[in-house]
């Protein structure tokens, strides 16, 4: 059953969702699955796998529940065969929760209080509304407890708002007018109207509009402001239209007993009902807005991940800065530190002819091939400033260096240049950025790199999970260089993780590298289920078996030799031949029995014809306009070349190299409507903008991309 509700939900089929819950079963990783077993699950991707997982978790922990409530209800000797009936056919954890909630083990309540002083007779004969005549007994229910007859109605009023409050009905009906009809208001907080740091969410101040039509990051917004102490909000319908429905099945005429429990109906409402729903309403709506923002971040780091890198080059890299200077360094193709020095080109200092010749010795002595300047503060003039006299044969490149200082001070940092300060650290960072952004961006929490948006409001646990999963699956899918990776690019590898990880490096300084994918096996506590998983998204240069050196997975070694064997070639002179491929048919080597199918043989081909090739690209440079460093410069109508820094839901922010990067709302971004600001750009994107708002006091620019 569980397996019919996720493929009917996902819109997945049945098999499918099987198979890869078979796999996960049996210790497979997502990115394993989605690259080879692509025959077992019918090609799903790595997202459609990650979406059955976490549905197949969902689904447990609401089973588990589900559980939990039956035993629970069952102790207390209170489980009829209609409520046990009704809790198995739920299929909503909110329905679930109402069904419980009269058993649910709470504090005492005013209702427990009524009934502890006998009173739940009178309110039963209240709620059923027949009898007005029990108005006129109600010295009856007099006591120690309970001394006179106005305390007896209202202990009786509160034992009825309490089963109100309880009716599964009641809540479900009320449930769904809050969640498609309810309007969240805001307003200033008490004594903060006037508050400076207020004024930030001066927006929000008189501020109402529909759940349903509110943008998640307009929620996410007002939602800061409450928790700063900044507004008051409420979320809540039409209580009067709400009610109607609720007013007709719990009223039953117009006597003085129904008039009694209207009066319990406003004070179930107003005291226990609209506080609750409108919680799980603003948690519910938190949650989505959650999901959203996590979405785009998500987006946003994978792009930075698998930003298009130089490739190893000889890279010279400057961590720029006015008055402490500029700390540059020099790498080898492998990113080494070869050696580090200070200039000082800009204010107060401004030796920049000194600066200049310390830079082109750098060059020759080192055979620079790229330069590398951070985009932080005194980034743009430094950029301007080596562009001034630097060759074209050494292109200058603005490298993004977010989370660069977050790296520098890190335990990692320490241990790779214990000897060396935050500021040397940065600037390597920096280098090794333009090189390998993915290579260097794993040491770092994603959360650091400064590409979202609310990103420190929303579930930290739920953003920590999927930006995990948005490392691995990036790491998975570019390749790991077997003898050169660090142990936290290898820990992000399907089947390894922080400790066989330390392992590999161990082994592999101790051997002076590893000579094929099979010598993993000796690697100490790599079992077999762990080398399934690694070995086809390592790769091994200068192996023997030129395979290693591919996509291809050992499993399927066997099978790339009939290939070559039925071509006439050999599996090296396979690699790369285009001819040889022409005469070669993939059908004739499909093996239902050795789950040989043909998205795995078009797989090998495609590998095989482009051994090596890397998905992201190349890097390529941008030129910012020479006459502009600063908002003073900027005139409303300039077209300018920028890099997109930054997506979100409501637009991008692009760096046109005035400090300040600019906001092209998503109103501004085309000619035609679109839904979300990645159908037209990616992270690191040059375009094309023209300035169409320039607000200097508030920092605020404002762009656009359309013609």
């Amino acid at each position: 059953m569980c397996e019919q509700q996720i493929a009917r939900d996902l819109s997945i089929g049945v098999k499918q969702v099987l198979a890869v819950l078979e796999l996960l079963s049996e210790g497979s990783t997502v990115p394993f699955i989605a690259r080879y077993r692509k025959e077992k699950t019918g090609g799903l991707d790595e997202v459609q796998i990650i979406n059955i997982k976490n549905e197949h978790e969902r689904l447990e922990s609401f089973a588990k529940r589900k559980e939990y409530i039956l035993q629970h209800i069952e102790e207390q000797g209170k489980l009829s065969a209609d409520l046990k009936a009704a809790i198995e056919s739920c299929t909503e954890l909110a329905a679930l929760e109402d069904l419980y909630l009269p058993y649910k083990t709470r504090r005492k309540t005013r209702a427990d209080i009524a009934r502890d002083k006998g009173l739940e007779p009178l309110a039963r004969d209240i709620f059923e509304q027949r009898n007005p005549r029990i108005l006129q007994n109600l010295k009856s229910y007099l006591s120690k407890e309970v001394t006179n007859e106005e305390e007896a109605l209202q202990g009786a009023k509160d034992i009825i708002a309490e089963w109100i409050n309880e009716d599964a009905d009641v809540r479900s009906h009320l449930r769904e007018q809050f969640e498609t009809h309810a309007f969240l208001y805001s307003k200033p907080a008490r004594g903060k109207k006037d508050d400076a740091e207020a004024q930030k969410f001066r927006d929000y101040f008189e501020f109402n509009q529909r759940l349903t039509q509110m943008p998640s990051h307009r929620f996410l917004a007002v939602m800061r402001g409450r928790d700063l102490g900044f507004l008051s909000i409420k979320a809540e319908p039409d209580a009067e239209k709400s009610l109607r429905w609720v007013k007709r099945k719990i009223l039953k005429g117009y006597n003085d007993l129904s008039d009694i429990v209207a009066d319990a109906l406003d004070d179930a409402y107003n005291r226990l009902l609209q506080p609750s729903l409108e919680n799980e309403i603003i948690t519910k709506e938190k949650k989505k807005a959650d999901e959203d923002a996590i979405s785009v971040f998500a987006l946003n780091a994978q792009q930075l991940l698998l930003a298009s890198p130089l490739g190893e080059k000889r890279v010279l890299a400057l961590d720029p800065g006015f008055r402490t200077g500029c700390k540059w360094v020099c790498l080898s193709q492998r990113g080494e530190l070869l050696t580090t020095g200070t200039i000082y080109p800009h204010e107060p200092q401004c030796q920049r002819e000194a600066s200049q010749k310390i830079i082109e010795k750098a060059i020759r002595e080192f055979e620079i091939e790229a330069i590398a300047v951070g985009n932080g503060t005194a980034g743009r003039e430094t950029l301007q400033f080596l562009q001034n006299f630097v060759s074209e044969s050494v292109p200058v490149f603005s490298v993004n260096e977010s989370g660069a200082s977050i790296y520098s001070a890190s335990a990692v940092a320490r241990e790779e240049f214990p000897d060396y300060d935050v500021t040397v650290r940065g600037a390597v960072s920096i280098g090794r950025r333009l090189m390998d952004p993915l290579a260097e961006l794993v040491k770092i929490d994603p959360k650091s790199i400064g590409v979202g948006q609310y990103q420190h409001d929303v579930n930290q646990t739920m953003l920590q999970e999927r930006l995990t999963d948005v490392v691995t699956l990036s790491v998975n899918k570019v390749g790991v260089n077997l003898n050169t990776a660090s142990k936290h690019l290898l820990s992000y590898v399907s089947g390894l993780g922080p400790a066989l990880a330390e392992k590999i490096i161990t082994y592999r300084n101790e051997n002076k590298g590893f000579g094929s994918r099979d010598e993993l096996k000796k690697v100490p506590r790599l079992g077999a289920k762990a080398f399934e998983q690694c070995a086809g998204f390592l790769r091994i240069r200068g192996s023997k078996n030129p395979l290693d050196n591919t996509g291809v997975h050992p499993e399927r070694y066997d099978l790339v030799k009939r290939i070559a064997k039925s071509a006439g070639v050999t599996v090296d002179s396979l690699i790369g031949n285009s001819g040889a491929w022409t005469q070669i048919n993939l059908n004739d080597f499909i093996n239902e029995k050795e789950d040989i199918g043909l998205p795995t043989l078009q797989d090998i081909k495609q590998e095989l014809l482009k051994p090596g090739l890397d998905p992201r690209g190349i890097a390529e440079n941008v030129h910012f306009d020479i006459a502009v460093q600063k908002m003073e410069d900027l005139q409303e109508g300039m077209r300018l070349n920028g890099i997109v820094t930054n997506i979100t839901n409501f637009g991008c922010f692009v760096d046109v190299g005035v400090k300040q990067d600019g906001l092209v709302h998503i109103s501004q971004m085309a000619n035609k409507f679109i839904k979300h600001p990645s159908e037209l750009v990616q992270l690191g994107q040059q375009v094309s903008v023209t300035v169409v708002q320039i607000d200097i006091a508030r920092k605020r620019l404002g762009l656009s991309m359309k013609d």
